[in-house]
């Protein structure tokens, strides 16, 4: 699974900290935290039909990251939504958008890892690039990785930060692998997520999902557990084995960029009580998503269709001016 380059993303207008430029001539200092320490939080977003579903969630998750990094100055909700705004806007993009929000701690004085060396700041990146759901939705595979996550203790999951070196590393082994994706344990033994997914897993007609001890609070996984609220659904979330995951009757990977997406496959065991035995050892089964996840796909497709903070409500007024190339 290789994200493949979209011509419709050659001429992107990238927003840093207001300034509108072709993705060319973007940058920023190497001076900036983010480069520095990877000091900084991010989100990733979706924009359906002019809508970003679960808007605010992303932008309280944003804020509350950056206060547990004791960031000197966080954009209000009201700024971060402007720039996003004019970002879309410059792009003539309303609908199959995929959005890389970064908020750094800002450029320092000189290079050095304290807080107090950042004297401009902070600095606010938006990317917006034409991009469907990135997962095949007739499903992936996924390699359990020897990298583990962080637990509280550690580096607490909640903080939504780009040192993103724990899941480059577990992908690193899914690609050695051959697997599409990394599945990640805790520190012990437990299932946290992917490198960059939430996963469920479906047993006997419940719904099961890790507890956020070691994986972040994931807006998608959340509204997924709403779905299940919502409609009746038995769901629970607990830790999680390995042996569990290799019994479940169905498995599938939750975030904003892929949504939902069936697990067909993991460390070789085929997902699902349909796999049969071969003469040769190994697992056998049709793939492709079971009854729960498809259904839980089109509830969750429901809700994006009808849901979401309206970006582009004042199209008339929205304008690429300012852009530098």
């Amino acid at each position: 699974m290789l994200q493949k380059f979209n011509e419709r993303n050659r001429d992107l207008i990238v927003n840093i900290n207001g300034r509108l430029v072709h993705r060319d001539q973007a940058g920023i200092s190497p001076f900036d935290s983010a480069v520095q320490g990877g000091d900084a939080v991010w989100e990733g977003l979706r924009v359906y039909e002019g809508r970003i579903f679960k808007l605010m969630e992303h932008l309280d998750r944003l804020r509350g990251s950056a206060l547990a990094l004791a960031f000197a100055e966080i954009p209000s909700h009201e700024q971060i939504i402007e720039q996003i705004r004019r970002t879309l806007a410059a792009n003539q993009m309303r609908d199959g958008v995929h959005i890389r929000l970064t908020l750094t701690r800002g450029v320092k004085l000189t290079s050095g890892m304290d807080p107090r060396l950042n004297v401009f700041g902070p600095t606010l990146i938006v990317l917006a690039e034409h991009k469907p759901p990135v997962y095949d939705k007739s499903g992936i595979t996924l390699v359990t990785a020897s990298v583990r996550r962080f637990s509280a203790d550690c580096l607490d999951p909640k903080i939504h930060h780009n040192n993103l070196i724990q899941s480059i590393l577990a992908k690193i082994e899914a690609n050695v692998a051959g697997a599409d994706d990394a599945l990640m344990l805790d520190t012990r033994g437990f299932v946290a997520e992917t490198n960059a997914t939430h996963v469920f897993i479906v047993d006997r007609g419940r719904v099961l999902t890790p507890r956020v001890v070691a994986c972040p609070e994931g807006i998608t996984r959340a509204t997924v557990i709403e779905l299940c609220q919502q409609h009746g659904i038995p769901c629970e979330e607990r830790d999680l084995s390995l042996a569990e995951i290799y019994r479940a009757d169905e498995m599938f990977c939750t975030g904003t960029m892929g949504e939902l997406a069936p697990v067909t496959k993991v460390d070789g065991r085929v997902i699902g009580r349909m796999a049969v035995q071969t003469g040769d050892g190994t697992n056998a089964g049709n793939g492709g998503a079971g009854p729960m996840t498809r259904r839980l796909s089109e509830l969750f497709t429901q809700r994006t269709k009808t849901e979401g903070y309206p970006i582009l409500a004042d199209e008339a007024a929205a304008s690429g001016s300012g852009v530098s190339r």
